[in-house]
């Protein structure tokens, strides 16, 4: 690890984290925390996945749609008007969107080979937004001086790395460059982030595996056909089994290559001096 003790991390003059855990648990609430003190970088992955490697795809799935309404599409053949994504770090809305679900076209659903196709795309975005990671760290300190720099990851990112594997060229890359930590979630957490996801069911990444598993249990389990299933249902059906599948995987990435953060402790971050003591606490009980 790139801090191998609480006194190596405290006296660093340049910290340097990557925060990986489920949508939900605070990546997000501490990295903006930690932005807004002026003196760490804020890299968000799904930003740069949807502003650098998707937002071609996205802005022209977007075009797709306005070319079938005859009034926008005159306007779009002869320049008129120009569509584009407002993607921000609080609004990642049209990588979400794009990525959509799988079922009935009626309700909104993609054809599966369509949605695994778009699957692949987020996949190959989302490895090369995180090897961006290390340009990011010298970019971050040459152009702007910023002395800390934390990474803020997607959810997805267990699903692309073998933790178990100490040659995984994607751990060791990120893990030389930053403190990797895992936020993890207790059984209630669990349950609130479920009860959340059932409320307004989003569009994730899924390793191809899984995803090709869940879907065809899915439609043995309920005798249905692709054009029968009801994209929501689907994955609500599919969410907390796609936590249960990351669990282990989040586990083995903080035991073999970082440190590992309660979410009830992360929540109780309110500046900079709580988040490095919680970050010496971890180091130290891993050493």
């Amino acid at each position: 690890m790139l801090y191998h003790s609480a006194f190596d991390w405290t006296a660093a003059a340049q910290k340097r984290v990557l925060i990986f855990a489920m949508s939900g648990l605070g990546k997000t609430y501490v990295s903006n925390m930690l932005r807004d003190t002026g003196d760490w970088f804020h890299y968000s992955v799904d930003y740069r996945i949807g502003t650098r490697y998707m937002g071609e795809f996205i802005a022209d799935n977007a075009k797709a749609e306005a070319m079938k309404v005859p009034f926008l599409r005159e306007l779009l053949m002869s320049d008129s008007i120009h569509i584009a994504s407002n993607i921000t770090f609080d609004n990642l809305t049209p990588v979400s969107t794009y990525l959509g679900k799988p079922g009935d076209p009626a309700r909104g659903g993609l054809p599966m080979a369509e949605y695994q196709r778009r699957q692949d795309q987020f996949h190959r975005a989302e490895i090369d937004a995180l090897r961006d990671t290390p340009y990011f760290i010298d970019r971050a300190k040459a152009l702007y001086d910023y002395p800390h720099f934390v990474c803020d990851t997607g959810g997805s990112i267990c699903e692309w790395v073998d933790a178990d594997d100490p040659s995984d060229p994607l751990l060791n890359l990120l893990s030389d460059h930053a403190l990797m930590v895992w936020i993890e979630g207790s059984e209630d957490h669990t349950a609130d982030l479920v009860a959340r996801f059932d409320k307004a069911p989003k569009p994730m990444a899924y390793q191809p595996e899984f995803l090709l598993h869940a879907w065809r249990e899915y439609l043995s389990e309920n005798n249905a056909q692709e054009g029968d299933v009801d994209p929501d249902t689907f994955i609500r059906w599919t969410y907390a089994r796609a936590l249960a599948h990351r669990q282990p995987r989040y586990a083995a990435m903080a035991k073999n290559w970082g440190v590992t953060v309660q979410a009830h402790d992360m929540a109780k971050v309110r500046d900079e001096t709580d988040f490095n003591a919680l970050i010496a606490d971890a180091l130290a009980r891993n050493a």
